[in-house]
């Protein structure tokens, strides 16, 4: 069996880089139906015994509960910065356990059962770190690992090379997996632009039935088909 920790934000300064896309409300409720989705998967799936949220939301007491998951506050870790937090809160989970360990984003809409089966057979195959990247390949979205095969976490831009590195530096098995479910998370227009064609070609969840069929998916298409890609990646408007 394993464990599972999933980093929430606080819900209500979520995706500050989609406000030109969605009202601040809005983009509360993506965020939520996306975690939503997330814990969904983690929490009906055989080899996951227990889910923990890493968050100082108000509202994540009543996700944990009403998802059967433990909830474990920013505050109560004694430590600052996104990393930091993480580290602290995966050592105390690993800590004696003898289970791997999923650390992984609450905004993976796309996320299904089979990309967590497909993570743990790779990671107790292995028995070091799983690394599960970006659609571009350099950010990470989920790393899997064991209390022997632990390395510092380095989320952030370029963050798949770095676990890469820190892996080889410290002799561990190391292995970076690229599946859909777990490559697409959600930061920029570009992001929401899969999400909408994924979600079209039949996905399901919270998510889906938060943007499929509906006055806000309708509006955020439209909106997307205004704004036109530009060589660094970002987009700008026609």
């Amino acid at each position: 069996m394993a464990q599972a920790l999933v980093p929430l934000k606080d819900l209500v300064q979520a995706k500050t880089r989609l406000a030109g896309l969605l009202r601040p409300s809005e983009r509360r409720a993506l965020a939520q139906a996306m975690v939503q989705d997330v814990l969904s998967v983690l929490c009906a799936h055989p080899e996951v015994d227990r889910v923990t949220l890493l968050s100082d939301d108000p509202g994540a007491d009543l996700l944990a509960v009403k998802y059967g998951c433990d909830c474990l506050a920013e505050c109560e870790l004694g430590a600052e910065g996104f990393n930091p937090l993480l580290e602290e809160a995966a050592r105390r989970l690993v800590c004696g356990s003898g289970q791997p360990l999923l650390v992984l984003h609450g905004d993976l809409p796309l996320l299904r059962g089979d990309d967590i089966t497909a993570v743990l057979a790779h990671q107790r195959r292995s028995g070091g770190l799983v690394i599960g990247c970006d659609r571009e390949g350099t950010g990470t979205n989920l790393l899997a690992f064991d209390g022997d095969s632990a390395v510092p976490f380095c989320f952030g831009p370029g963050s798949c090379a770095r676990h890469l590195a820190a892996a080889r530096a410290a002799g561990v098995p190391v292995r970076v997996l690229h599946r859909e479910g777990i490559a697409l998370d959600i930061d920029g227009p570009r992001d929401m632009a899969v999400l909408l064609e994924a979600l079209d070609g039949g996905a399901t969840g919270d998510t889906a039935a938060l943007l499929r069929g509906t006055g806000l998916g309708a509006r955020l298409a439209l909106a997307l088909e205004t704004l036109a890609p530009v060589g660094d990646g970002r987009t700008r408007r026609c």
